[in-house]
């Protein structure tokens, strides 16, 4: 992705007999046809720390607030929510208010496949500061136990 400096430089660059001077040309806070705008935070059950290097913008949602919204939605054959049942894999928040979920199911067969994933994008849509959300379900890797919380565990009695 250009940054603004890139723009600049490319701004520069154009002449004034050159035909259509601003058809393919980037400006700082837009992206590239195809690309999207830059993440300002991500998050995995891994522990990726946020990324730092862009400022947290002014009015733009949270990571706390989306995991609280995503918090909200439960499996309804399991009396935990998705997230400490550990069905969310990333969380990926963008400038332009849209975010991005990866979130998998116990199972593939899972009777709740349908709905699950609708919950969390209406959950996280309501999030002040969020205009989108997109959710994929994805199976690789496995969801198991072992990703579970220990609130989770401790909800059903799985020690």
């Amino acid at each position: 992705m250009l940054t603004s400096e890139d723009v600049r430089i490319q701004e520069q660059s154009v002449t004034d007999n050159a035909p259509n001077p601003a058809e393919g040309m980037l400006h700082a806070d837009h992206a590239a046809e195809g690309e999207h705008p830059a993440k300002v935070e991500s998050w995995t059950p891994e522990g990726d720390a946020p990324l730092q290097d862009q400022p947290h913008p002014a009015g733009a949602a949270s990571e706390e607030d989306v995991i609280a919204a995503i918090a909200t939605v439960h499996d309804p054959e399991i009396p935990v929510n998705i997230y400490e049942l550990g069905l969310i894999y990333a969380i990926d928040l963008y400038d332009d208010g849209r975010v991005h979920v990866e979130m998998t199911l116990t199972a593939p067969n899972c009777p709740s496949a349908q709905e699950l994933p609708a919950q969390v994008k209406e959950a996280v849509e309501k999030v002040p500061g969020v205009q989108s959300a997109e959710v994929d379900i994805v199976w690789d890797p496995p969801w198991d136990m072992s990703r579970m919380s220990d609130e989770a565990r401790l909800a059903l009695n799985m020690f």
